[in-house]
């Protein structure tokens, strides 16, 4: 008898330690969370444990531990992933007002498996002394021949690029996304390679004119050495549109794990990533666009202008993945 209320005692006291904390999978590596998470044990009592590793490595970890998996939480990056994690089912639908309230339904899961937390546009930086440095209005106008040698870009392999075309195909169909596609490889200045930052940094030296990049990077150069601040000063920042649509956005998203051990924690931490208080947290220290419309931008970013959001939903860009990849490689875009 009495071991069976030790027994009892010790699977009580465990279940009240596992509830007092919430596990987090995120490829997300940048310092602004790691100041989310401490402000949110401190806030709630409840303890963030977290995993970082890359967005694949995080989905296919998940996948093979099953309903052992310890995460209570996935973040993770580019509506490609996301969709990703949701075809593998490694999500569950939650029930929150307060997240479906917050963010609008193009940036959310149609079934409320995962929300928005942050916001990057991809947009165009051109070289200042270029005769096309104001010229570009459109994503369309990239397959332009007058771009003829001007444009850097990074590899098709990247899923920023493929979810800027699964927008294209969104938005115009498939035949037409494969033949801009080839248009901006027959423009392209060299062949794809480095990352969004090299395109801006070879841009600056005068490889090419233009370069398709991540908001996000850009305030990273602003913010960075004596030297990338130098690359960011020969460039203009300029917001393209979709000749039907608006500026191309993709997003980073939180959602409860199908197997979560600690679900309500796990809805109130992503609830908190998403007060005001979090997303002016995020836009100020990682150039982000915050999901909540009441929510302050860094001064940097606000000073590029004002963003009009395209109206192709995040779950579009997810459905879209798998032909804008076959696209683009028969397009040639290495």
């Amino acid at each position: 008898m009495i071991k069976k209320l030790l027994l009892s005692a010790l699977v009580l006291t465990s279940s009240l330690i596992a509830s007092n904390e919430v596990n987090v999978y995120s490829s997300r590596h940048y310092d602004t969370d790691k100041q989310l998470f401490k402000m949110f044990e401190k806030d709630t009592g409840i303890k963030v444990k977290v995993i970082q590793a890359k967005d694949d490595a995080l989905i296919k970890r998940m996948e093979s531990e099953g309903k052992n998996s310890p995460a209570d939480v996935f973040i993770t990056v580019d509506a490609a992933r996301i969709q990703r994690a949701t075809d593998k089912k490694l999500f569950q639908s939650i029930n929150s007002e307060f997240l479906t309230s917050s963010v609008e339904s193009k940036l959310r899961d149609v079934n409320n498996q995962w929300f928005a937390l942050t916001k990057r546009a991809r947009i165009i930086a051109v070289r200042k002394d270029s005769k096309l440095a104001n010229g570009i209005k459109t994503y369309e106008e990239l397959a332009d021949p007058k771009y003829k040698g001007q444009i850097m870009v990074r590899s098709s392999s990247n899923v920023y690029n493929q979810s800027l075309m699964a927008a294209m195909i969104a938005h115009h169909g498939n035949d037409y996304a494969i033949n801009w596609a080839k248009g901006v490889v027959s423009n392209m200045a060299r062949g794809p390679k480095g990352s969004d930052r090299d395109q801006a940094k070879g841009v600056a030296a005068g490889i090419g004119s233009t370069a398709i990049m991540n908001t996000y990077y850009v305030g990273k150069l602003a913010s960075s050495n004596e030297s990338d601040k130098e690359v960011i000063s020969k460039l203009n920042i300029l917001f393209p549109k979709f000749e039907n649509g608006g500026t191309h956005i993709n997003i980073s998203a939180a959602g409860v794990a199908r197997y979560a051990k600690n679900k309500e924690n796990a809805i109130k931490f992503i609830e908190f990533l998403l007060s005001t208080q979090a997303q002016e947290i995020f836009a100020k220290g990682n150039f982000e666009y915050p999901v909540i419309n009441n929510a302050e931008i860094s001064p940097l970013v606000k000073s590029w202008g004002k963003i009009n959001d395209d109206n192709v939903t995040i779950n579009d860009l997810g459905k879209f993945n798998k032909d804008a990849v076959k696209a683009l490689d028969i397009a040639g875009w290495k």
